[in-house]
């Protein structure tokens, strides 16, 4: 039995889609699906010339990949390294996260909001097009929203592209999007 029936959606530059639906309605699937950590049973995502392949994106989901081993500038330096996203200044990154303040320590001892503001960092060092969140704003305060906000105003104003999952009213602030709903598992524009 298929999780959701077929998708199907276009965007352009500087757009945001925003995935909502109910707990189980397939969301973060549709998201894993778009960010090849999942395959589709049926079908094919098909990307235009500038978004071809993986390369192109970045995930942040529910796991958010955050090294408990090391410090939060590490974190950022990894990040950056995986990402190929060449050396940006880490102290100022943690400053934007709101994280300088705990930069050195480990993020096993971090909150869960400290946390998603860590993993948050590699849509800084990324530099990719297509950003892929899975709920984004789950375990941020006010000031984590705004500054993901913040981000993510600056990636679509440059012309990058946002694809969102949210469930409830944690939603983008003061943008404007098209909101994509899935219903029991069949999607609605």
């Amino acid at each position: 039995m298929p999780v959701f029936e077929p998708v199907s959606f276009t965007l352009s530059q500087g757009e945001l889609l925003l995935v909502t639906g109910a707990n189980g309605s397939g969301k973060t699937t549709l998201i894993r699906i778009l960010a090849g950590v999942l395959q589709p049973s049926q079908g094919e995502i098909r990307r235009s010339a500038g978004l071809s392949g993986q390369v192109h994106s970045v995930y942040v989901g529910h796991q958010l990949a955050v090294k408990d081993d090391l410090s939060v500038l590490e974190n950022i330096r990894f990040m950056q390294a995986f990402l190929g996203a060449g050396d940006l200044a880490t102290e100022d990154i943690a400053l934007q996260l709101g994280l300088h303040h705990v930069r050195q320590q480990a993020a096993r001892t971090l909150s869960a909001g400290q946390r998603k503001r860590c993993a948050l960092a590699r849509l800084h060092t990324s530099g990719r097009p297509l950003w892929l969140l899975d709920e984004p704003y789950s375990n941020l305060d006010h000031e984590g929203m705004t500054m993901l906000n913040g981000l993510l105003r600056r990636h679509l104003d440059s012309g990058g592209v946002c694809v969102m999952t949210t469930h409830g009213s944690l939603r983008p602030d003061g943008f404007a999007f098209r909101e994509y709903q899935l219903h029991s598992g069949n999607p609605r524009a």
